[in-house]
């Protein structure tokens, strides 16, 4: 639902404290007003670096003694010589030693008293200097923590929120991983930003589900909401492997040597029969939202088939219902992090962000539309509210067309009935290009050529009444826009990137940890059509999303597949159109029997989300004749070429 950003500022009382503050971060020409934006003022080579271990009072590990985490700090110096408080940014992450973040795969490094050298990312380059605290996790099981990592459940969220309370004075830290001497916080306000993409993005969501006090804002970038989801679409497998294989591949040696029994846990507990086990709903983060206090900036790729975007669709509406404030970057990318695909905006983005969520900067970010939704590579339109007003449901009826196989799309009831073989060698790609022509592995359902735009916004739905001739069967439904266009190459290596040579800096650098970056590019590709929105499912969910059972072949079921969110334009002169087949090559693995699916068109429905509802769609079909496929019969982006098992 589209929701205007409600904030409420948080402003510093008027002490003398706050004057320090003011005279610190504003030139003089601007200290007789209120503070907008922070300064670099503060050294970055002469910050403040240490470690200190955050006792998550958990003993994954089941060595008889509680866990603690290490906690790399890079903090001003000055604030703290002065008795000023800074807020902190953080950032919890599994790969600090593994595999390394960014583009550059940066691992953190250390001098010969364990103190942080280089600190991966921009972030403590550039916020240091300007009054922030830079603090990065490693989490339990990983790098120099103690535990073990359970892919999203209570040791992965404990490991932040423990460091979150530590902040806040709530919980307890040492100054060696082994030792007695504890460490306070008490240069900090408490004040905590969480940041991170993919699995570092998800933590932050998970702790902010916990509903922490002094957690005032999360920024995830890419990032899980459930990872029931990441693994399976109602029950059908996204990857031949679960999350004992990835807590494997990140885990400390330490950790391997005393985490057989958590392994043990993630295989008994995540069935590859994809049902809904206590392990799932133990790490579904949607359904604790009314927890969240925090405010939420979510960036996510809209053609991120690693993190699918049905994670940003549920967690952004579920937010809404909680009334939590609310940003939002929708790219044309795959999994790419904002810094590699819009660097500037984004780093002035992120800083006023942080300065108004943390020091309580009445900077007007607040006032600015709450989505960013990059229409073409390197394009970018605003809205107001995401989805925009006037979004409501479509339902769109697929109905026979001259062909076999070749179908209409509609307001209008269908009728007759259509039918498809899985044949797990093709997918989406193949299916979008033979979309005019009658093959035996998809069936298809296009409108004419439309008269004028018609955007898609949100998350939409597909309801199939299906025949199988098998006990098992797995379905994907897919919507597609047919027309020319240049997109991000989101299938491509760099998932929409090419990554340069030159480097750009941003923030302050020392020997061992520069502040300059590599600059990338739109990578692109020339296509004829371009799939929008996907969704997958096991048939065998039909009356349970969280228990598959075996089919009765020649039985008719009915099932409803939810497809990713997004957010696209098809433009004038294009065609929509739907897709329904079995298995997706690369994307979902494909069911134990061969079926072939027979579709009851009169029970087949697709609801669409549009800016202007049924109406904005009747008036682009209104006159719509059938389209010629374009002459340069150009192709979509190729299947991907590899499958992701990484978050």
């Amino acid at each position: 639902m589209p929701t205007r950003m409600r904030f409420t500022i948080w402003r510093p009382l008027a002490t003398a404290t706050v004057t320090l503050l003011v005279a610190a971060f504003l030139t003089p020409a601007a200290a007789h007003g209120a503070p907008r934006e922070s300064r670099p003022v503060h050294s970055y080579e002469n910050a403040i670096r240490e470690a200190v271990w955050v006792d998550t009072g958990l003993d994954g590990d089941s060595d008889g003694k509680a866990d603690r985490v290490a906690v790399d700090i890079v903090r001003p110096r000055e604030p703290a010589a002065q008795g000023r408080k800074v807020p902190v940014i953080m950032d919890a992450s599994p790969y600090y030693s593994c595999c390394g973040r960014g583009n550059e795969s940066q691992r953190k490094t250390y001098d010969a008293a364990g103190d942080v050298v280089r600190m991966p990312l921009f972030y403590d380059n550039y916020f240091v200097p300007r009054g922030y605290a830079f603090v990065g996790v490693d989490l339990a099981g990983t790098n120099r923590s103690d535990g073990c990592v359970d892919v999203g459940g209570r040791s992965d969220i404990q490991s932040a929120k423990a460091v979150v309370d530590w902040l806040n004075g709530r919980a307890r830290a040492y100054t060696t991983r082994t030792g007695t001497t504890t460490a306070e916080a008490g240069w900090t306000n408490g004040r905590t930003g969480m940041i991170g993409k993919s699995w570092d993005g998800t933590i932050a969501n998970g702790v902010a589900a916990t509903g922490v006090k002094g957690l005032k804002t999360i920024v995830p970038i890419a990032a899980i909401s459930s990872w029931y989801d990441y693994y399976f679409a109602q029950g059908a497998p996204l990857y031949d492997s679960g999350p004992d294989w990835l807590s494997d591949y990140v885990d400390s040696p330490e950790a391997r040597a005393k985490c057989a029994a958590v392994q043990q846990k993630l295989v008994d507990g995540a069935p590859r029969t994809g049902d809904l086990t206590s392990l799932w709903t133990e790490r579904d983060y949607v359904a604790d939202a009314r927890r969240v206090k925090a405010s939420v900036f979510l960036i996510h790729g809209l053609q991120d088939l690693n993190v699918r975007t049905k994670h940003l669709g549920q967690w952004w509406d579920a937010l809404a219902k909680s009334g939590v404030e609310r940003k939002i970057w929708l790219s044309q990318t795959g999994h790419v992090d904002p810094f590699d695909f819009r660097r500037a905006a984004w780093v002035d983005t992120l800083h006023r962000w942080f300065d108004h969520e943390l020091l309580g900067y009445d900077n007007g970010i607040d006032r600015e539309p709450v989505a960013d939704i990059e229409r073409h590579p390197d394009q970018w339109v605003t809205s107001t509210v995401w989805p925009p007003h006037g979004t409501r449901t479509a339902t769109l009826r697929p109905s026979t067309g001259v062909e076999p196989g070749v179908g209409t799309l509609g307001l209008r009831k269908g009728t007759g009935t259509a039918a498809f073989t899985d044949d797990p060698r093709l997918g989406e790609t193949e299916w979008a290009a033979q979309i005019d022509t009658p093959t035996p592995d998809k069936a298809g359902f296009v409108t004419g050529a439309l008269t004028r735009d018609l955007r898609l916004s949100g998350s939409s739905q597909v309801t199939v009444t299906a025949t199988p001739t098998t006990a098992t069967a797995h379905l994907t439904a897919v919507l597609v826009d047919l027309g020319p266009d240049t997109i991000r190459d989101y299938a491509a290596s760099g998932e929409g990137i090419s990554t340069l040579t030159d480097r750009t800096c941003w923030g302050a650098s020392t020997t061992g940890d520069s502040a300059c970056f590599r600059e990338t590019d739109a990578r692109t590709a020339d296509v004829g059509r371009t799939v929008v929105s996907r969704g997958w499912a096991d048939l065998g969910t039909y009356a349970d999303p969280g228990k598959g059972v075996p089919l009765t072949p020649g039985r008719a079921y009915t099932l409803t597949l939810d497809l990713a969110a997004t957010d696209h334009v098809v433009p004038a002169g294009h065609r929509l159109a739907l897709i329904v087949a079995g298995t997706d090559r690369d994307l979902i693995d494909p069911p134990a029997d061969t079926p072939t699916l027979t579709l009851d068109l009169s029970r087949t429905s697709a609801r669409v989300p549009f800016v202007g509802g049924a109406d904005a769609f009747a008036r682009a079909t209104s006159a719509a004749a059938a389209a010629t496929p374009d002459a340069r019969s150009l192709d979509g982006v190729r299947t991907p070429h590899h499958t992701y098992r990484v978050p």
